[in-house]
Protein backbone atom coordinates (compact mmCIF):
# COMPACT_ATOMS: atom_id res chain seq x y z
CA UNK A 1 0.00 0.00 0.00
CA UNK A 2 2.65 2.91 0.68
CA UNK A 3 5.06 1.07 -1.86
CA UNK A 4 3.20 2.74 -4.83
CA UNK A 5 3.09 6.31 -3.00
CA UNK A 6 7.31 6.20 -2.15
CA UNK A 7 8.10 4.04 -5.38
CA UNK A 8 8.57 7.87 -7.16
CA UNK A 9 10.95 8.98 -4.08
CA UNK A 10 12.73 5.98 -3.67
CA UNK A 11 12.54 3.67 -6.47
CA UNK A 12 12.66 -0.33 -6.24
CA UNK A 13 16.68 -1.05 -5.50
CA UNK A 14 15.76 1.18 -1.78
CA UNK A 15 13.29 -1.36 -0.97
CA UNK A 16 15.09 -4.67 -1.91
CA UNK A 17 18.06 -3.95 0.14
CA UNK A 18 18.04 -3.93 3.82
CA UNK A 19 18.76 -0.60 4.46
CA UNK A 20 15.20 0.58 4.48
CA UNK A 21 14.20 -2.34 7.36
CA UNK A 22 17.60 -1.49 10.14
CA UNK A 23 16.29 2.37 9.60
CA UNK A 24 12.83 1.00 10.47
CA UNK A 25 13.99 -0.62 13.72
CA UNK A 26 16.03 2.27 14.75
CA UNK A 27 12.86 4.60 14.37
CA UNK A 28 10.76 2.16 16.40
CA UNK A 29 13.37 1.18 19.13
CA UNK A 30 13.41 5.29 19.71
CA UNK A 31 9.95 5.40 19.77
CA UNK A 32 9.71 2.67 22.23
CA UNK A 33 12.09 4.35 24.31
CA UNK A 34 10.27 7.75 24.07
CA UNK A 35 6.93 6.13 25.14
CA UNK A 36 8.33 3.90 28.12
CA UNK A 37 10.43 6.98 29.52
CA UNK A 38 8.28 10.24 28.79
CA UNK A 39 4.95 8.88 29.17
CA UNK A 40 3.61 8.43 32.84
CA UNK A 41 1.36 5.98 31.74
CA UNK A 42 3.23 3.48 30.38
CA UNK A 43 5.77 4.07 33.07
CA UNK A 44 3.37 3.04 35.95
CA UNK A 45 2.45 -0.15 34.06
CA UNK A 46 5.94 -1.27 33.71
CA UNK A 47 6.69 -0.57 37.92
CA UNK A 48 3.61 -2.56 38.76
CA UNK A 49 4.72 -5.37 37.01
CA UNK A 50 7.73 -5.19 38.66
CA UNK A 51 6.71 -4.77 41.76
CA UNK A 52 4.30 -7.58 41.42
CA UNK A 53 6.94 -9.90 40.30
CA UNK A 54 8.86 -9.15 43.83
CA UNK A 55 8.92 -11.69 46.79
CA UNK A 56 6.75 -10.54 49.52
CA UNK A 57 5.99 -11.61 52.92
CA UNK A 58 7.37 -13.39 55.92
CA UNK A 59 9.95 -15.89 54.40
CA UNK A 60 10.47 -13.14 51.48
CA UNK A 61 14.26 -12.34 50.64
CA UNK A 62 15.37 -9.07 50.66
Amino acid sequence: MINPLLFPLFGVDFWNSPIPMVILAVISAYVGWVSVEYIPFTRRILERREAGLRPRGENAEG
